[in-house]
């Protein structure tokens, strides 16, 4: 038992940490040592339950999977952190790996896939389901003949990872108009009439 990977799931949803804790336990080699609800019942424990990794939903009530990490690290920088979630936004998945998350898989990733993730952290990797590989790859090869300055770039970024224009303006300590005259001529040079359009264009000519 002493060679088994130790886990610890976090998981808000009762039914999914159960389906998980039975899916991992059928391995002979991982245990789950404990499952917790929040971040916060489980960073109290960490230091008992002496996880190799954390098995981490993204939306966690309280304290978010995305805000847990380095807290993990702080309170013990060997555990591994993997998270499990539904959400593919570009903005968390490059917060989470940034935080120290050694891997990111979605919810739908098969069992098998699941497995053999916390097998790959175990043996140094950082396991990605296939479509988030894709989309981290993606961002490294964006349009280098862009119409748009890095200013610009960076605001419509944040614009279709959902934030407000307000959100925008607050994050880069800019004035809100200046936001408005950003986005004016992000229109203009994509020669589009709204925040759907530009989005929708700078997707599809990896411009964002």
């Amino acid at each position: 038992m002493h060679n088994c990977i130790r886990v610890v799931l976090i998981e808000d949803d009762q039914i999914l940490l159960q389906t998980y804790k039975q899916l991992i336990e059928a391995e002979d080699d991982i245990v789950v040592v404990n499952g917790y609800t929040s971040f916060e019942r489980a960073e109290k424990c960490l230091a008992v339950d002496q996880p190799d990794i954390i098995l981490m939903d993204i939306q966690l009530p309280g304290i978010s999977g995305i805000e847990a990490i380095p807290l993990v690290k702080k309170q013990s920088p060997k555990i591994h952190v993997v998270m499990l979630t539904v959400f593919e936004s570009e903005q968390q998945i490059f917060q989470a790996l940034a935080n120290g998350a050694s891997g990111y898989i979605t919810k739908d990733s098969s069992s098998k896939k699941i497995i053999e993730s916390l097998r790959e952290v175990r043996d140094g990797g950082g396991p990605m389901s296939v479509h988030i590989a894709r989309m981290v790859i993606r961002s490294f090869q964006k349009n280098t003949e862009s119409p748009l300055s890095k200013r610009e770039t960076e605001i419509l970024k944040m614009i279709s990872d959902g934030k407000k224009r307000s959100e925008v303006a607050d994050e880069l300590f800019i004035e809100l108009e200046t936001v408005k005259s950003h986005l004016k001529n992000i229109y203009t040079k994509l020669d589009v009439h709204s925040r759907s359009k530009a989005i929708d264009f700078a997707r599809k000519n990896k411009l964002i």
